[in-house]
């Protein structure tokens, strides 16, 4: 019978080989893998993003939860897609043009996967032009721009007046985050989130893409 807490455990405490166990004997009792998904991978990485932003684990925890999680996702991917389950949305991310930094990128994406979302990761120094391509190319309803450097904050911006010019403004949500970056910043350029950190970042992602 399968233990949806127990692959939830597992996953939090990054056991990426007893996930994988786990996941695999749930798919061989014909257990639907949206269930698996939700009830276990989306649960744990949930858990794990709460503690991280009450600063009770840390970055390499949070790293080999999603690790763990990757190896769930690696068997029922394949049939979420033969089932046609659709994500719950798509988000496209990236580091901003003249930024090489991407560890806070890679967790965001990481805590967007494990809420249930396709993410379409550009990595870094993403010129505005790219994002815009990705997202007509995707049709992905959000858009997540890291920068840790003060100096290239201004991307975001220039990234927003680029959606703005090419009319694709209002169809999608954009959020932005990084060390330098506040609240007042997202709004003063017109963007429609800022979280401080990774979890945040999911948690506002379903906010404003899903309601």
């Amino acid at each position: 019978m399968t233990n949806f807490r127990e692959i939830a455990d597992f996953l939090k405490a990054g056991n990426a080989p007893k996930v994988k166990e786990l996941v695999q004997a749930a798919v061989d009792e014909g257990v639907e893998p949206a269930d698996i998904l939700n009830k276990s991978l989306i649960v744990g990485m949930g858990e794990i993003g709460e503690l991280f932003k009450n600063n009770e684990v840390y970055v390499p925890e949070v790293l080999i939860a999603a690790r763990a999680m990757k190896a769930g996702m690696a068997i029922i991917k394949p049939l979420l897609v033969e089932k046609d389950v659709k994500p719950v949305g798509k988000v496209v991310i990236g580091t901003v043009k003249g930024d090489l930094h991407d560890i806070g990128k890679n967790l965001v994406g990481m805590m967007l996967e494990g809420a249930g979302f396709e993410v379409i990761d550009l990595g870094i120094d993403v010129s505005p032009g790219k994002f815009i391509d990705a997202v007509k190319d995707s049709a992905a309803k959000g858009v997540a721009m890291s920068a840790l450097l003060t100096t290239t904050m201004p991307g975001m911006k220039d990234t927003v007046e680029a959606f703005q010019s090419e009319g694709l403004r209002d169809q999608v949500i954009i959020m932005v985050g990084g060390a330098p970056v506040t609240q007042n910043y997202a709004s003063e350029i017109g963007a429609d989130g800022y979280a401080p950190d990774a979890a945040s970042a999911a948690e506002l992602a379903k906010e404003l893409i899903c309601s």
